[in-house]
């Protein structure tokens, strides 16, 4: 099956492994995929994550993070430009996701990086997903 919109695959499937209470969620790999894989462990809403090679393109397997009592730490997810109508914004009109405590992920020119990165180093780019 052919999946149109990867990133929005990727963002389902930790959504809804965070509803089921799962420990992990494996997704099919890819350097946009690990990147924004890379800034989720590094502003806290998940563990970590792992390349596993297969020997065709590799599975991503990310461990979600919990508070104690079971509760997600990722509360939504949601994709903003999308293949049918894209959504690009320039350094000063950065979003903000919830007033500063949500992270939006930036597609820049300068690679995969949060608002506040974009905001500090003055670029613009494509707006791929709000997550709070």
């Amino acid at each position: 099956m052919q999946i149109t919109d990867t990133i929005a695959d990727l963002l389902t499937r930790i959504r809804n492994a965070n509803s089921a209470k799962h420990d992990s969620v494996e997704i099919p790999a890819s350097n946009l995929k690990k990147s924004i894989c890379q800034i989720l462990v590094d502003e806290g809403y998940v563990k970590n994550f792992t390349v596993i090679e297969d020997g065709k393109q590799g599975v991503i397997k990310v461990t979600l993070k919990y508070t104690d009592g079971k509760t997600p730490v990722i509360t939504g997810l949601r994709r903003v430009s999308k293949p049918g109508l894209r959504i690009y914004s320039n350094a000063e009109d950065m979003p903000k996701v919830m007033k500063g405590l949500g992270i939006a992920i930036i597609s820049t020119s300068k690679g995969v990086m949060t608002d506040r990165e974009a905001r500090k180093q003055h670029i613009g780019g494509e707006v791929l997903a709000y997550i709070w």
